[in-house]
């Protein structure tokens, strides 16, 4: 009976679809961290990853380049950011009211776009050709552990997403302008700095990300695009930031986490194991509240003046 579940190949299937479950959330997670350190809460990520998810659809299937709706989506969730820019850097909204009125505007502008261009007649849903994936050679043909090897090329450039985040948040000049506005916004303002400026690029950034991270699910992983397909990645990816203690890689680790729970519902579902289907679906959100829980250092790193609007006098 055992063996039924924990044989070589339903191992492998289970990384492979940890891996392309918790790619979009890797990048939407570790962009989330960029406002973070600044000393934003960015919580319209579940909105502009909605918005990027519908954009980068509707160009590929148009234009039949899924390249261009990668880069589309970009720029969509880009656009959409400077609404975050607005409430909370000019109007100083508090940042989660502003993020939640984001995210229903996006749901709704979203499934309004949807009904208009595809129509709701209930026919066949439209497809898109997905990215191909790339095997590294030799590397790719190892057993199991070759599956980290034979990813979609977004896949590859998520991870590297991740370190190069890591180099810009941490070794550049840009980055200690950006943690020292998150730890004390007038003592930056006293160097000339403008900090409202920060605090725009900041957000500009991570909505492009969001929108590529959003674009992710049709273009790699469905070929479709339904209303409501984030289903809570968005506010996974803001979870994760503080999971991480506000660093790249642990937040990569914690998404990885959150795919391999998923994968294990799915996988679960697919092999025919006798759990309820409700159980399975809870499985993911639950545990990562838990782990919330019983994490002690989550605040370790967070910026003294995050969630805070800054006045300049």
């Amino acid at each position: 009976m055992a063996e039924q579940y924990f044989n070589i190949a339903v191992l492998t299937g289970l990384l492979a679809i940890t891996i392309r479950l918790a790619a979009p959330i890797i990048l939407a997670a570790v962009a989330n961290l960029i406002p973070a350190l600044a000393g934003i809460v960015d919580m319209s990520t579940e909105g502009v990853m909605a918005i990027g998810a519908l954009t980068g659809f509707l160009i590929a299937h148009q234009t039949g380049s899924l390249w261009l709706g990668i880069l589309i989506s970009g720029f969509a969730g880009l656009i959409f950011s400077l609404l975050s820019s607005l409430l909370i850097v000019v109007l100083k909204m508090r940042h989660s009211v502003a993020g939640i009125g984001e995210n229903i505007f996006a749901a709704g502008i979203s499934f309004y776009i949807y009904r208009l261009i595809i129509g709701s007649s209930g026919g066949d849903i439209p497809h898109i050709e997905l990215f191909k994936r790339v095997n590294l050679p030799l590397l790719s043909d190892i057993p199991l552990v070759g599956v980290f090897f034979s990813q979609h090329l977004l896949t590859y450039l998520i991870l590297l997403f991740v370190v190069l985040i890591w180099v810009l948040l941490f070794k550049t000049k840009f980055g200690l302008i950006l943690r020292a506005t998150g730890e004390e916004p007038r003592s930056v303002d006293t160097k000339g700095i403008n900090v409202s400026l920060v605090h725009f690029s900041a957000l500009s950034v991570a909505g492009l990300f969001y929108g590529i991270a959003g674009s992710f699910l049709p273009l790699v992983s469905s070929g479709i695009y339904v209303p409501g397909m984030i289903a809570g990645r968005g506010w996974i990816a803001v979870t994760l930031v503080v999971f991480g203690s506000y660093r790249p890689f642990p937040i990569a680790i914690g998404a990885l986490f959150f795919g391999f729970l998923m994968a294990i519902q799915l996988q679960a579902q697919a092999i025919g194991m006798n759990i309820p289907h409700q159980l399975l679906l809870a499985l993911p959100f639950s545990a990562t509240i838990f782990a919330l829980l019983f994490r002690k250092d989550t605040n370790k790193n967070e910026p003294d003046h995050i969630g805070k609007p800054y006045f300049r006098e």
